[in-house]
């Protein structure tokens, strides 16, 4: 790359709830690599929104890493704007439209919020996303709890009709040509690695990394690992 070519921005997309502090552990080791951009979800009730919004505010090439919810804006980032983006990081995600049973649940916990508060719904919510073996790590339980307390009911629950609204994104992947990387942990039970191999399947430029002992709660629960990884893919973009 000449002096003339804008270096990509690496983009950082946080998933339901989530904001700048679940990336806290990988934003210094990244920006060593490039400028850093943290993408804001709050105010869209709308996958296709986020993405327009982080679209309009990053210039030039992107980087795109996008972790649960982010990782389902990134693939409409992908859509939108493909020409920007010289590689694409899926962590902890998926591309399939919600079931019956995950429509129920994402609406009981929009109901808990209204009804108990945000505390009531990371009590609920929060458990099932770490590894087992992380549910009694009080600093990880209460930073994220803590981040979680920042979402009011009213994001929340406008998050949760971007989810339930969105499309099935299985088949676009076939037709983005940058690299790809999915990342998830073994103990990943909302979005297993199963879910991720599947993705990768349909993509030309794709391929998948397991971190073991790790739940859906990736960039907190093993940062340092992630960290490595995504050095290792820009880097060798």
């Amino acid at each position: 790359m000449t002096t003339s070519q804008k270096l990509p921005t690496i983009v950082l997309i946080p998933g339901l709830m989530n904001d700048a502090w679940v990336w806290h552990g990988v934003i210094g080791p990244l920006s060593r690599l490039g400028a850093v951009h943290i993408a804001r979800t709050d105010g869209c009730d709308s996958l296709g929104l986020m993405a327009e919004r982080i679209a309009a505010s990053v210039s030039g090439p992107m980087v795109v890493i996008g972790h649960s919810m982010g990782g389902r804006v990134a693939l409409e980032l992908a859509d939108q704007a493909r020409e920007r983006i010289v590689g694409l990081v899926l962590l902890d995600t998926g591309a399939a439209s919600p079931t019956t049973q995950e429509a129920e649940g994402r609406l009981k916990l929009v109901d808990l919020a209204r009804a108990e508060g945000m505390a009531s719904v990371a009590g609920s919510w929060l458990p099932p996303m770490l590894a087992p073996d992380r549910r009694d790590d009080v600093a990880l339980v209460d930073g994220i709890t803590a981040m979680l307390l920042r979402a009011d009911a009213d994001i929340f629950a406008a998050q949760q009709r971007a989810l339930l609204n969105r499309a099935n994104r299985l088949d676009l992947l076939a037709s983005i040509h940058c690299p790809i990387l999915a990342v998830t942990g073994s103990e990943d039970r909302w979005s297993p690695p199963a879910q991720h191999q599947e993705m990768v399947d349909r993509a030309p430029n794709a391929r998948l990394e397991v971190v073991e002992g790790v739940g859906h709660m990736l960039p907190v629960e093993a940062p340092e690992k992630l960290a490595e990884i995504l050095i290792r893919f820009i880097r060798a973009l």
